[in-house]
């Protein structure tokens, strides 16, 4: 009990500071296992086991493979070890899934069965903001709500109020970010449109975007292109920003963008139902 107690209070540390980590369970065992029901172990993402335990080799290497996995996609995994005689009772062979469950042989000679609950836990994810107009301001608003960890760039000047943002940066210039899935939107509305997109395309996300009109992002292309900037590079900004749901708007168009950031965020994670009453 008061090693369980250990790991849960690593585990509000951990996320208190926005690290990201694994957490894994022990749900069932069956016959001889080093680990019983209720095991927990925190595994960081190089491999490492900080705390807790689950076992020794023969269901370390099926949790650390499961553990990477999880933290490359934000998805929960089950891990089933069992010896080879019951997994060709059930049919399946060792790393093949099944019904959300992961199969794995248990080599070692207590021939236990065990099954491992994984989840990843993440930080916040990063949203991005240049600029201070109105839906880059109302962007902010709604992205907190969301659980964003938002980061608003913009000159003091420019804005009319101060908003509440995690964290707020006084200029166009981007130095060191939060550490999660990034996306970043640029929405200057004239106030500086190349400066805060050389800075946008300097960071790394999985999604870059910028509001205004397809004419506007050409010209500023352009200019850029003539500055050096990669084309490639350029070709990422999804212009203009967000789904057209035929926003009008500020709180509209950031509504539109926050979705198409939520296709982005959850891609991989969902598969789609084939029944539309589900």
């Amino acid at each position: 009990m008061t090693a369980s107690i250990e790991v849960l209070d690593l585990v509000a540390r951990m996320k208190a500071a926005e690290e990201s980590f694994v957490l894994a369970t022990v749900v069932r065992t069956v016959s001889v296992t080093a680990a019983k029901a209720g095991a927990k172990a925190i595994i960081r993402p190089d491999g490492s086991i900080v705390a807790g335990w689950i076992g020794g080799g023969c269901a370390r290497g099926a949790v650390l493979k499961a553990a990477r996995e999880a933290l490359a996609d934000g998805v929960p995994r089950m891990v089933s070890v069992q010896p080879e005689n019951l997994l060709a009772e059930l049919g399946v062979k060792p790393g093949e899934n099944r019904d959300g469950v992961r199969f794995a042989s248990n080599m070692c000679p207590s021939k236990g069965t065990m099954d491992i609950f994984v989840e990843p836990v993440l930080p916040h994810p990063s949203l991005v903001i240049l600029g201070a107009s109105p839906v880059a301001l109302s962007l902010a608003a709604q992205a907190r709500n969301l659980g964003y960890h938002v980061t608003l760039a913009a000159p003091a000047a420019d804005l009319l109020s101060i908003p509440e943002v995690d964290r707020r940066i006084d200029s166009l210039t981007l130095d060191e970010l939060h550490a999660a899935r990034r996306f970043v939107v640029v929405s200057t509305q004239g106030r500086g449109d190349e400066a805060a997109l050389r800075s946008a395309l300097a960071t790394e996300a999985a999604y870059h975007a910028f509001v205004g009109s397809r004419r506007k992002m050409a010209s500023l292309r352009d200019k850029l292109l003539a500055e050096g900037i990669d084309a490639a590079m350029l070709d990422q900004v999804k212009a203009p920003a967000g789904l057209d749901l035929g926003a009008i708007t500020p709180e509209e168009i950031a509504m539109s963008i926050l979705a198409e950031i939520t296709l982005e965020r959850r891609r991989g994670q969902r598969v789609p139902s084939t029944d539309a009453n589900s």
